[in-house]
């Protein structure tokens, strides 16, 4: 029986992932989806308050709302995809966890 993963345990396996993918994604797609800048500056706080155990509910619904609920343009690569696969997932598991 597989365990599912907390918020804490999605945030440690993603974040790896998300530190190296958010800046490129931004510096790829950034002039023709400037929100991702947004996303960028979000993310940023994210890892800031994450280390600090810092409530992140507002984060995750600023992010909600620049994507759309995470819904991912037609004309971008899967890394960006990826990104907003990573953060839907923690969105969803720390609204879980509360």
């Amino acid at each position: 029986m597989s365990k599912e993963l907390t918020f804490k345990e999605k945030m440690e396996k993603h974040f790896k992932i998300l530190e190296q993918y958010v800046p490129i994604v931004a510096r790829v797609h950034g002039e023709h989806h400037p929100e991702f800048f947004e996303v960028k500056s979000v993310f940023d706080a994210i890892c800031v308050k994450v280390n600090d155990d810092t409530d992140l509910t507002e984060e995750f619904k600023t992010l909600r709302a620049i994507t759309d609920n995470y819904k991912v343009p037609g004309d971008v690569c899967e890394t960006y995809a990826t990104v907003y696969q990573l953060l839907s997932e923690m969105d969803e598991e720390y609204h879980k966890a509360k």
